[in-house]
C-alpha cells in the first residue's frame, strides 16, 4: 500500500500522454517526416524542463522518497557512442511506432498489437545485458 502513489503518478502520467497525443502513431510519423512541430515542441518542452532539475539533481536538493540526496554522476561517452545509440533507439521508435514510456500507455488503451513492440524492447534489454561487458563502456 505504501508505493499506491506510484501507481497513481503512473496512470496519471499515461493519462498525460494520451491526451497530449504522444501515442499516437500518426504524430510520431509527422515527427520523422518533419510534417509537424507537435512532437518536437512535448520534446522540447521536456529538455528544458529537465536542465533545472538536473541543476537542482546536481546541488543535491531532491530526494527519493527514503529521504537520500540523488547523485548523477556525468560521464563523458563520446559523440559517435551517442549518436550510435540515438540511432538504435530511433529507428526502433520509428518501426514499432512507440518509445518505452507510452509503450504500456497503449496497451491501457487497448492497443494489443503494442504487445509484440514490448515483447521486442524487453528482448533488446535482455541481449544488450548478455552482450554489455562486450562492449566498450
Amino acid at each position: 500500500m505504501k508505493n499506491f502513489k506510484f501507481l497513481l503518478i503512473g496512470i496519471f502520467f499515461g493519462i498525460v500522454l494520451t491526451k497530449s497525443e504522444v501515442i499516437s502513431w500518426f504524430r510520431i510519423y509527422e515527427m520523422f517526416k518533419f510534417q509537424s512541430f507537435h512532437m518536437y515542441g512535448i520534446i522540447g518542452s521536456a529538455v528544458i524542463l529537465g536542465i533545472p532539475l538536473m541543476y537542482l539533481f546536481n546541488k543535491q536538493k531532491i530526494k527519493t522518497n527514503q529521504g537520500v540526496a540523488v547523485k548523477i554522476e556525468l560521464r563523458e561517452k563520446g559523440l559517435s557512442k551517442n549518436l550510435l545509440g540515438g540511432i538504435i533507439f530511433g529507428l526502433g521508435w520509428a518501426l514499432g511506432g512507440a518509445c518505452p514510456g507510452p509503450m504500456f500507455a497503449l496497451i491501457g488503451k487497448g492497443i494489443i498489437p503494442i504487445v509484440v513492440v514490448l515483447f521486442g524492447a524487453v528482448l533488446g534489454a535482455f541481449a544488450y545485458h548478455g552482450i554489455k561487458h562486450k562492449l566498450p563502456h
